[in-house]
């Protein structure tokens, strides 16, 4: 009886004739996250490999951007640009308050007074 080759499965077959998968970095060597049962392990390595920073709550990320907001007005050109960032940061700030608590935690996240921001960032020009 003859069996069917899909076109994938001929191209790989092919390929290992001709020796193409011989001599591969790791080869002979388990695939690293494998051994472990852990069904995030292609998360996890795309994190670590991209170095991307773990997620924070919103809540957490919005304290981090009040935390950096002189660093990020620093770049900042002009002055409606500067006023139109931190209104955009304090309305963000205003309706992660709306929203319902996440795990019955409140956000804690106070709004930045938008002419003292300004106020800073002009003396630091």
């Amino acid at each position: 009886m003859e069996r069917y080759e899909s076109w994938v499965d001929r191209q790989v077959r092919e390929a290992q004739e001709r020796g193409e998968f011989d001599d591969l970095p790791g080869a002979g060597r388990p695939i690293p996250g494998v051994a472990k049962h852990d069904p995030n392990w292609w998360v996890k390595g795309l994190i670590e490999r991209e170095k991307i920073s773990a997620p924070l709550p919103p809540g957490l990320a919005l304290r981090r951007e009040v935390e950096q907001l002189p660093t990020a007005l620093a770049g900042v050109r002009d002055e409606a640009a500067a006023r139109e960032l931190v209104e955009d940061l304090n309305q963000r700030i205003l309706d992660l308050r709306r929203r319902p608590p996440e795990a019955g935690v409140p956000v804690v996240v106070p709004t930045v007074d938008v002419e003292a921001a300004l106020q800073r960032w002009r003396a630091s020009r």
